[in-house]
Formats: C-alpha cells, sequence, structure tokens
C-alpha cells in the first residue's frame, strides 16, 4: 500500500473521489457508513443519497443479495444506485447481520430495524416517509418480500420490489430432496425432517399472502438458474388471487444477477422508475 504525506492511502483517496464525482454527477450527496443499529457487537450501518433541493423525496431502501451469508451495502444492488439517483430519490442500502455467524431471523430483523430508523429519522435525509419502496436482489428480494407480507404499522412501506426473489424455500428443497448449503447457513438445516419443512415454511414469504398488501414488482430473468423463474410466476398468481397488486417484469433470457444483464438488457431500470413513479402514492 502506497502513503500519501497526508497518512492517507490510494485506496482511500480512490474512494472519495468517487463519492465527490458520484454526487456531482447526480447531483446530489452520498453519505456512507451511518450506524442505525447496534446488534451485540455489531454496528449496523448504511449508505444515503440525498438529492440536491428541498425535499421530501421518494425514498427507497435497497438490500443486498449474497445468499444471506455474504454481500453487503455496496455490491450486488449496485447497479440501481445510479438510476435512483438520476430519477430524483433518496436511497438509503444497508447492511443487515449474515449467516451463518447470525442465522434467520436476524437478517429479517435487521431489515424491518432499518425501515423504523429511516422513517424516525426521515427529515435529516430530505426522505418521505408516506412515499417508501423497499426493493430487495435475491436473498435480499425474500427479506423485502418477509418484510412487506408480515409487516406491521412500524414496518409497513408503499411498495415493495424483489429482484430474483426465493419467495419460495420449500419449493426447489422439494424438487431436490437435499438441504441446500445457503439452507443450512441461514437457517441451521442439516437434515429434512418435521422441524426443517416447518423452518421453510415460516421462512417463505409466499406463505404469508393476504388481502391488503401493498403493490408488489417482481423483476426476473427468465433463465435464471438459482431462482426459477417459476418463483415469480407463480408468487404473482398467489398475490393476484388474494386481491392484490403484483406487477411483473421480465428479462428475456436474463440468468441470477443485475450485473449480467447489461449485456442483455438494460431497459428494467427505465421500467422500474416508471413504475415508482405510477405506483407511490404522490406524484413528484
Amino acid at each position: 500500500m502506497i502513503i500519501k504525506p497526508n497518512g492517507k492511502s490510494w485506496t482511500t483517496i480512490l474512494m472519495v473521489t468517487f463519492a465527490l464525482l458520484f454526487a456531482v454527477t447526480t447531483r446530489g450527496e452520498l453519505k456512507t457508513d451511518i450506524v442505525f443499529a447496534q446488534a451485540g457487537d455489531t454496528n449496523l450501518t448504511l449508505d444515503a443519497f440525498v438529492p440536491e433541493g428541498k425535499g421530501p423525496f421518494p425514498t427507497c431502501i435497497l438490500v443486498h443479495g449474497g445468499g444471506w451469508s455474504g454481500g453487503n451495502k455496496s455490491v450486488y444492488i449496485k447497479p440501481l444506485f445510479a438510476p435512483l439517483s438520476k430519477a430524483g430519490f433518496t436511497w438509503f442500502s444497508i447492511n443487515y447481520r449474515l449467516a451463518p455467524k447470525y442465522r434467520y431471523p436476524a437478517c429479517i430483523e435487521d431489515v424491518e430495524t432499518a425501515i423504523r430508523w429511516i422513517k424516525a429519522h426521515a427529515a435529516d435525509y430530505k426522505a418521505d416517509p408516506k412515499r417508501i419502496a423497499l426493493i430487495g436482489e435475491s436473498a435480499g428480494g425474500h427479506l423485502v418480500s418477509l418484510a412487506g407480507v408480515r409487516a406491521k404499522d412500524d414496518t409497513r412501506v408503499n411498495v415493495i420490489v424483489a429482484f430474483y426473489a426465493p419467495n419460495d424455500l420449500e419449493a426447489p428443497i422439494k424438487q431436490t430432496q437435499k438441504v441446500s448449503p445457503a439452507m443450512t447457513k441461514v437457517l441451521g438445516l442439516t437434515e429434512l425432517n418435521d422441524a426443517a419443512w416447518k423452518a421453510l415454511h415460516d421462512a417463505s414469504p409466499i406463505n404469508y399472502i393476504h388481502n391488503g398488501l401493498p403493490p408488489f414488482l417482481l423483476i426476473h430473468g427468465t433463465k435464471d438458474p438459482l431462482v426459477s423463474f417459476e418463483q415469480s410466476l407463480k408468487f404473482q398468481e398467489k398475490m393476484k388471487a388474494a386481491g392484490n397488486v403484483c406487477d411483473l417484469i421480465t428479462v428475456e433470457g436474463g440468468g441470477h444477477g443485475m450485473v449480467g444483464w447489461e449485456k442483455i438488457d438494460t431497459s428494467y431500470k427505465d421500467k422500474l422508475i416508471a413504475w415508482l413513479d405510477a405506483t407511490l402514492p404522490a406524484t413528484r
């Protein structure tokens, strides 16, 4: 590592430079590593983008993927940063406790804690607590769906957006009759018995669908090898049967992850922004 005379490394300088360039090109301020809660000896942090202007602005809470055991607030979900910023949203990208050190329900509890904190501190970030979209991808998609279907007054948001979300944890294991490594990490499962099936059932958002849920948007690639496209089709079907709004944006030929979609179809970003504009309760 090369150290500059002022004691800062090139890595630090590059990070600061990126933050400045990001803020300039998107007309706002990026605030990083804000502590929103402490769980034991772990500080839970988030990044926040605050647009220029008076506000309050429509708000997005972003939850990264990584199989419940990897990732952080700066990766996987990152392709959404620029489009949301340019569209004039306040957004927060959050960290949560990861498996296997912290098993379920730590992850969903942290997402719900973040929602409460953001609502309580909305004015500090020009955020509109009456126009909140909760957005997650992969494992984060599972978490935002779960937060949406089991929300109470203090964790209720206006819309949910789930990218390639495993909303039915039972389905793939019924097909293979094997405990997946991800389920071992996050749920602590080692064998398929009554307790394991109950744990899978209880952690699956699809099993909590009821009438009166906020609008959902599902975004999924048709060639996803990790989370079957069928998951989103079945979730949408059950949502609509219960009388809820549940739209689906399909990325034809898309695999698992937004990064891979860049070479196939980037229109999902514009479609996402258009859906948020049309669906959030107040116009901008």
